[in-house]
């Protein structure tokens, strides 16, 4: 890559391997490129419904996360079909799943 980014797949298996170690559970739903596919989390927040943050660079070109629908938390269906309409919009998107009651995932500190 010309612009020396860490490829997707390495930093989303980075990410699955640190939740693991705190025994969180995750699940990749979707991969998608492997080199610069954008990534969505669901976060699954159990019985608080679930939260989706999307991937973007920001106006410097630093990836970071934003909120979805105003960083609601909506009833997993809705979760489920906000990503589909993601995945028609971009059939290289990587989609992550994770359970955490507080809306913690591995990624925070990633970018």
């Amino acid at each position: 890559m010309s612009d020396n980014r860490l490829p997707t797949d390495l930093w989303v298996s980075a990410g699955l391997r640190r939740a693991s170690d705190e025994s969180i559970p995750t699940a990749v739903v979707r991969r998608g490129e492997r080199q610069s596919g954008t990534v969505i989390l669901k976060l699954n927040q159990l019985d608080r419904g679930c939260r989706i943050l999307t991937q973007a660079r920001d106006i410097d070109g630093r990836l970071a996360w934003f909120p979805a629908l105003d960083g609601a938390a909506i009833p997993e269906a809705d979760a489920d079909a906000y990503v589909a309409r993601a995945i028609d919009r971009d059939p290289d998107i990587w989609v992550i799943e994770i359970e955490h009651r507080e809306g913690w995932h591995p990624y925070e500190d990633v970018f």
